[in-house]
């Protein structure tokens, strides 16, 4: 038997939870593709706690079967991957839509050096009702186009669940999500640890179950776009607020100054105020960048990069409070010259409330700015110092 050979180039991994109407088919064209193509390999099934008879389905067709109690599409791959013997793995699903029986184009890719190679369905061909239509022309193609937007990444269909890769280097990735975003984080995390991805046609045949599939159009859309905006705090923060805090700075430094007048519109006060939140809001947005990529860091979900480590060891503690003192104090210095001008009035109506308002809102805004840029210093420091001594070492 192929399976029997002492070196295993290959395991065709699967993960199944009652899936007796198709898990047969899909284990015999894995088999025929391994014996027509001369492959030492195997055939691993994580079973996520079936009932309806695919577990004896699995060991009379000579597949192994790996029990996995967590539940989760990811759970039930990562247990049959970490148990598997193969260099090379090629994972698919257990309901017949994706092509056992031509794996060669994943085995020579790997064969060439390749870390990670997808399957493209939109190359290979999508069967009539093979794909529902808000997955075709919708969800694919706008995630797909987020994962590259966000990523950098080349590939065309992100979501595809054919694919092959090396097993050693998917392992290095310390892949964690259990659900059905774990496909995201299998080539986001190989994406932003560089490994070598790339793509080959593959064909999406219909779904050869009578039942609905395990999937869920919006609740695992949203988790997959939820993990995308997760490990991208530059998308997530630091670019929205970038983008706010431009504007309610420029605004703000023109309208304190003097009204801005076009046509029968007025810029003032109201609107003074308004970019005053508007630069605090992002101000927050930006620290949340911040702290979020020491955080990941720390947690190994993404390498160090030179240009935050320079910019970290350069903003130190120290050197973050001082300059949170320093904009705290002019902004109650402005505060209490305008208390002083009151009390030289003593302490009646302010008759010139456009003037003080441009007076008191900026240092209000300064006030809590460098009260923000002091705490965050200390919490940056925190993160940096408790976590995890991987980010402090190349300090």
């Amino acid at each position: 038997m192929v399976e029997q050979k002492k070196n295993i180039e290959l395991s065709i991994v699967i993960p199944c939870l009652n899936e007796a109407e198709t898990i047969e088919i899909c284990i015999k064209k894995a088999k025929n593709s391994l014996i027509e193509n001369n492959i030492s390999g195997e055939v691993v099934v994580g079973d996520n706690g079936s009932t309806d008879g695919s577990i004896e389905i699995c060991q009379r067709n000579g597949a192994q079967v790996v029990h996995i109690d967590k539940k989760g599409y990811g759970a039930a791959l990562m247990g049959a991957i970490e148990a598997s013997k193969g260099k090379f793995i090629i994972m698919g699903d257990a309901d017949d839509s994706y092509d056992f029986s031509n794996l060669m184009p994943f085995v020579l890719k790997l064969r060439e050096g390749d870390d990670l190679v997808m399957g493209n369905r939109f190359k290979g061909g999508i069967e009539k009702g093979a794909m529902p239509f808000l997955h075709k022309y919708l969800g694919n193609p706008v995630l797909s186009f987020i994962g590259r937007l966000f990523f950098k990444i080349k590939i065309r269909d992100f979501h595809c669940g054919l694919r092959g890769f090396k097993k050693e280097s998917i392992q290095k990735l310390e892949l964690r999500t259990t659900g059905m975003e774990f496909a995201s984080e299998m080539i986001v995390k190989a994406s932003i640890f560089k490994l070598k991805i790339t793509e080959v046609p593959t064909i999406l045949s219909k779904d050869g179950r009578s039942r609905p599939p395990h999937l869920r159009t919006w609740r695992d859309g949203w988790r997959h776009l939820k993990f995308l905006l997760m490990y991208s705090p530059k998308w997530l923060f630091f670019y929205p607020g970038l983008i706010l805090f431009l504007i309610s700075t420029i605004l703000f430094v023109i309208i304190s100054m003097n009204p801005i007048h076009a046509n029968k519109l007025t810029f003032d006060l109201h609107t003074l105020t308004y970019c005053g939140a508007g630069m605090v809001l992002s101000y927050q947005m930006l620290s949340f960048s911040y702290l979020s990529t020491i955080y990941a860091i720390n947690q190994g979900l993404i390498p160090i990069k030179k240009s935050f480590l320079n910019i970290f060891s350069f903003f130190n503690l120290e050197k973050g409070v001082l300059t949170g003192l320093f904009i705290f104090v002019v902004g109650f210095y402005l505060s209490l010259d305008l208390f002083l001008n009151w009390r030289q009035d003593d302490y009646g109506r302010i008759t010139d409330l456009s003037a003080s308002f441009r007076i008191l809102i900026p240092s209000i805004v300064m006030i809590i700015i460098g009260i923000q840029t002091i705490f965050l210093s200390f919490l940056s420091s925190i993160i940096g110092t408790i976590q995890n001594v991987k980010f402090l070492d190349g300090v």
